[in-house]
């Protein structure tokens, strides 16, 4: 007798743990011959709020490590991608064989299906997780400075995270895109709330699997699948969001633009429609840690 093959049921990572979504809504996802692989969580507004409340709980502690340690844990998380390449590979794969997503109304593009294209994308996100866990317990010395002042005071400018930012990703490069928003606001000791690529989430479920075998504590980086169109608000108006990094066409744009001001939040977008080159070195910068970064001025009396 033939055994039934046992299906996989992917669940999103939020607080460290593997979560279905609140509704019970799913969609479906096809391998790389066409058939039926998964249904995936399709995540709720609720969902959203629940996970920026397992980021918030983990802020402080993760604020606190020191910026060595924080590098070591990207390090950390670039090895078991590295090892894992294959898994990714997979995944990478069958999410760009999936003919259709909740998404399917916003513009993007679909990835190649390669194995060549997945393996190219992998080492391109592990080394961009590597660059950032690079400038883990450097940032400081370059963003930060002390500061001459004509008086009997010494003055210093240092840097401090702003606390929980939301993360819209990329349709493309589903894993590399994801990587390179989340890695740069959590090297500086910000926690994260992402959102997955529409048109292809599953990479971002295999991602959650590996944070949660990693150094990384449970609730800095949560990971959402689902509508863009149905959860976009959410990002744009939830006050405790203090920032936004998003891949978006122009009505999210506008969106998320007045959902900031009414909220007072920071917000960065790269133009979906532009098609950002995440493959290039023009991808990663420390000027992205320095856009989620508070900037304080301390003044200290000279021999107090």
């Amino acid at each position: 007798m033939s055994r039934l093959p046992i299906t996989k049921t992917p669940k999103v990572y939020v607080g460290g743990a593997f979560i279905r979504s609140e509704s019970g809504r799913t969609f479906p996802i096809k391998d790389a011959g066409g058939r039926f692989f998964a249904n995936i969580p399709q995540c709720t507004r609720k969902d959203l709020r629940n996970a920026v409340e397992a980021a918030a709980k983990a802020g402080p502690g993760w604020a606190k490590r020191t910026p060595y340690n924080r590098g070591q844990i990207l390090y950390r998380l670039g090895e078991m991608l590295e090892a894992r390449a294959a898994d990714m590979a997979e995944a990478i794969m069958i999410g760009a064989a999936t003919p259709s997503s909740p998404s399917s109304t916003r513009p993007g593009g679909r990835g190649s299906n390669s194995a060549s294209s997945a393996r190219r994308e992998i080492a391109a996100a592990v080394d961009r997780l590597i660059y950032y866990a690079g400038w883990a317990d450097k940032y400081e010395q370059v963003l930060g400075s002390v500061n001459p002042v004509a008086a009997p005071y010494f003055n210093f400018t240092v840097t401090e995270p702003m606390g929980i930012v939301g993360v819209i990703a990329p349709e493309e490069a589903p894993l590399l895109g994801l990587v390179s928003l989340i890695a740069p606001v959590i090297v500086s000791g910000n926690t994260v709330v992402a959102l997955a690529s529409g048109a292809q989430p599953y990479p971002a479920i295999v991602l959650g699997e590996m944070l949660a075998t990693s150094d990384l504590p449970g609730g800095v980086v949560n990971l959402l699948t689902g509508l863009h169109p149905e959860l976009v608000p959410t990002f744009a108006t939830h006050a405790h969001l203090r920032a936004l990094a998003a891949v978006a066409n122009a009505d999210e744009r506008k969106a998320l633009a007045l959902g900031a001001v009414e909220s007072v939040k920071r917000a960065k977008f790269w133009k979906a429609e532009e098609k950002t080159d995440w493959f290039s070195d023009k991808a990663q910068s420390l000027y992205v840690i320095r856009d989620f970064l508070e900037f304080k001025t301390t003044w200290h009396p000279i021999g107090a």
